[in-house]
């Protein structure tokens, strides 16, 4: 894929490293010249771009109508909201990803304004410090759909109400998928008869609104 990010900073720099190191084609513009200069030290100057994101001209001349994805994530929201809604509605880029980084702005970064997927870092944060009080010792592995669903990992507790129990009669929640068991070094692929042990570790798929539930029904049993 060919990669356009916006912003040099850590994030894009970082970034551009991660997409380089899979083998992605990346084009990084900073606009800010001892930025550049510090790129410089860590990526190829055939990947660096001395420009604004913003500007319709710099866009063509990095070649962004041969862009499969366009990244913006400069410190600056307006910078990145512009970016976008040029790449989407100028050069027609088919994926367009953009960094929220005051969330009071976060109503802007919509479709509507060119940004396919919005990463408002503030509110990410703030919901996963929430999970993480809220849902015992359950992880998070992955958002998934904006953090709509999650990927997560649960040990059985010995007093849990899955303990012992075929899956196909746990009570989980209705947006809930288990997608593996890990048993001793083992790897089981959750059937309908599947008994659940203790100490087994859990990964599924489930609603962030249900996630209270699941941890309930593969967590300790509350006390009386």
């Amino acid at each position: 894929m060919f990669i356009i990010i916006v912003g040099g900073g850590k994030v894009g720099s970082h970034l551009a490293s991660m997409l380089l190191a899979g083998r992605h084609r990346v084009k990084i513009l900073e606009v800010d010249r001892q930025e550049v200069q510090r790129l410089g030290l860590d990526l190829s100057s055939e990947v660096i771009v001395l420009g604004s994101g913003a500007d319709p001209e710099v866009l063509e001349a990095t070649g962004i109508r041969e862009a499969d994805c366009l990244a913006a994530v400069t410190g600056a929201d307006e910078t990145n909201l512009v970016a976008s809604s040029l790449a989407r509605f100028e050069f027609r880029v088919p994926r367009v990803i953009a960094r929220v980084n005051h969330p009071k702005n976060a109503w802007m970064f919509t479709t509507r304004m060119g940004v396919d997927v919005a990463l408002n870092q503030a509110d990410l944060m703030a919901h996963l410090i929430a999970e993480e009080m809220s849902v015992g010792d359950m992880v998070t592995l992955l958002k998934l759909r904006k953090g709509q669903f999650s990927l997560v990992e649960e040990k059985v507790a010995p007093d849990a109400a899955a303990a012992g129990k075929r899956v196909r009669d746990l009570d989980l929640p209705a947006e809930c998928v288990l997608a593996a068991v890990l048993r001793r070094g083992q790897l089981i692929v959750p059937r309908g008869d599947t008994v659940l042990e203790a100490a087994d570790e859990v990964l599924a798929v489930v609603h962030s609104a249900q996630l209270e539930r699941l941890a309930a029904v593969l967590g300790h049993l509350p006390n009386p």
